[in-house]
């Protein structure tokens, strides 16, 4: 036999009140789903292409990039110039260094869009319209200053920088100031006989 349900003087019982006790527990729970569900409106569009316009061996080019792209990549996969290299990616090798406004960068860690306007230079742009190499090129030959060649446009690169920088006075300047450029096949003799071969054709070239 059932039981009555007890209730008060004004009609409220047991059961209505756990009724509205379950209701009034669940209510924050809808609201932080309903919150959830609401779509999302992007504040920014920071990851949009930008039109960068770069000067590159003499040459303009308007290339759309991510503004978080490394000079590096800008040239090798915008570019199409792959001369020069991707080593460690972490600025420790040196494989990747050009010329911007006649100074060493390493693109790996410098940012397309900054160097927006200025001039660049990298080892497809070193020899002459008539063919003619670079006095920096020719004595990497003559000095067999390369063996796999994987590190060589950098190094030239460097090398140039390191002559127009005037630290390649001696063969220890040119080690100490070449530092930054690896060789994993150790043609570091090489390398500075060339330097020494090229330094006073190169200067301010």
């Amino acid at each position: 036999m059932s039981q009555p349900s007890v209730a008060s003087n004004n009609g409220f019982s047991r059961r209505r009140f756990m009724a509205g006790t379950v209701s009034a527990a669940a209510a924050p729970l809808l609201a932080s789903t309903a919150q959830a569900e609401a779509p999302v409106i992007p504040q920014t569009k920071l990851r949009q292409p930008v039109v960068t316009s770069l000067r590159i061996n003499e040459q303009p080019y308007e290339l759309s990039l991510d503004t978080r792209t490394s000079l590096l990549d800008a040239l090798r996969d915008h570019a199409g110039l792959t001369g020069t290299k991707k080593g460690c990616d972490h600025g420790q090798c040196g494989a990747c260094t050009v010329l911007v406004d006649g100074k060493r960068v390493l693109s790996c860690l410098s940012f397309a869009v900054m160097n927006e306007g200025k001039d660049i230079t990298t080892v497809e742009g070193l020899a002459s319209s008539d063919g003619k190499l670079h006095p920096m090129q020719q004595a990497f030959i003559d000095h067999d200053a390369f063996q796999c060649g994987y590190c060589t446009p950098g190094q030239i690169l460097s090398a140039i920088g390191c002559v127009n920088e005037g630290h390649a006075e001696s063969e220890n300047d040119i080690r100490e100031y070449m530092s930054g450029n690896i060789c994993r096949c150790a043609a570091y003799p090489n390398i500075v006989a060339a330097i020494l071969q090229a330094r006073d054709e190169t200067k301010g070239a």
